[in-house]
């Protein structure tokens, strides 16, 4: 079994100064895909099919693009089973376990209130605004 968190400090170009800026971080983690891809893997692990299934609309590439990113960023690991063919699980790091309840809480509202935005949007667009 191989897993991996990420690349270490010493591998990639460091940003500058040595840290990333808060608005990096939050585009990362705020991004549409980024979301849904933490809440799916917050349960526990999930495969790269699960992940497929659980979200929709997002294209493998996507996925990919996505799930690379995140695990660079140290949220996601990325266990590689040696079997054929390979089983490839993914799951949340302590990090970005952290983060759990806001991320359900942010999808809830979002849940609770699509209604009420679509109803909000038509009002605007009527007005021609």
């Amino acid at each position: 079994m191989v897993t991996t968190a990420g690349p270490g400090p010493e591998t990639g170009p460091p940003p500058p100064c040595g840290r990333c800026s808060v608005e990096e971080i939050l585009d990362r983690i705020g991004s549409k895909w980024s979301v849904c891809i933490l809440v799916a893997a917050s349960p526990g692990p999930i495969r790269f099919s699960g992940l497929e299934r659980a979200i929709p609309g997002i294209s493998r590439r996507m996925l990919t693009l996505t799930l690379r990113n995140l695990e660079r960023d140290g949220l996601l690991v990325r266990t590689c089973y040696p079997t054929v063919p390979p089983r490839v699980e993914y799951s949340l790091t302590p990090m970005a376990l952290e983060l759990r309840t806001t991320l359900t809480a942010l999808t809830g509202w979002a849940r609770r209130h699509q209604g009420d935005i679509a109803t909000a949007r038509a009002r605007y667009d009527e007005r021609g605004a």
